[in-house]
């Protein structure tokens, strides 16, 4: 079976939100396989369904905060984190959030840092050491999942440093770059989609987002 994989570069947070909407009905309805797409967003801080008032204290200026229907809670994205949202049929929750993290945990091994997942619901997620690498935060729809992963790349790190991210005051978030490894978003992201497909049982097949029938995105 075939996992659709999409490089669609920047684009807007809510523009992808849209995106994936529009992409999961034709999914459901077997007008397209299952399909990840793999981008970055400019700087905004998600809120998910278990977000508390006081995770978001003193966001920095600038940022927009966007409310969104996925499970966990806060989260900051930004450019150079790869953030992937497979638009997948699942069956078991638990089990398609641990693949996920599985594969995220040999994508980063592949690139030279050794992370690991941890048990329990407040620390979804993959982890090196007690710093936290990438977020996981999944909605399910007639059993076709959106939303999924972000993964601290070369991003900005400082921006997590003005909320409760995840819902952890206590987290201290890494990247690639910040444990020492000088790999870029690009060859990253085709680590991911590999390992991605691999551990779902899934042969990858980059396309086009004309090949999607897209329109034009709206990018940083």
């Amino acid at each position: 079976m075939e996992l659709w994989v999409c490089h669609l570069g920047r684009v807007d947070y809510t523009e992808a939100a849209a995106l994936q909407e529009r992409l999961r009905e034709r999914v459901r309805a077997g007008e397209l396989p299952e399909t990840m797409l793999l981008l970055e967003h400019p700087p905004v801080y998600t809120v998910g369904r278990r977000t508390a008032e006081t995770d978001l204290p003193a966001a920095p200026r600038g940022i927009e905060v966007v409310q969104t229907p996925r499970g966990g809670q806060l989260t900051y994205h930004g450019p150079g984190q790869l953030v992937g949202y497979p638009i997948m049929r699942v069956a078991s929750v638990p089990d398609y959030i641990l693949t996920m993290e599985r594969s995220i945990v040999t994508a980063l091994a592949d690139a030279g840092v050794s992370a690991t997942t941890k048990l329990g619901h407040r620390h979804v997620g993959v982890w090196v050491g007690e710093r936290k690498i990438a977020s996981v935060g999944v909605h399910i729809s007639h059993g076709v999942s959106a939303h999924g992963f972000a993964v601290n790349v070369e991003n900005d790190l400082a921006p997590f440093s003005g909320v409760v991210a995840c819902g952890l005051p206590e987290v201290q978030m890494t990247s690639l770059r910040a444990e020492g490894v000088a790999e870029g978003l690009a060859c990253f992201r085709k680590r991911m989609g590999y390992r991605f497909s691999e551990a779902f049982g899934r042969r990858q097949r980059l396309v086009t987002p004309a090949r999607l029938g897209m329109g034009e995105l709206v990018a940083a």
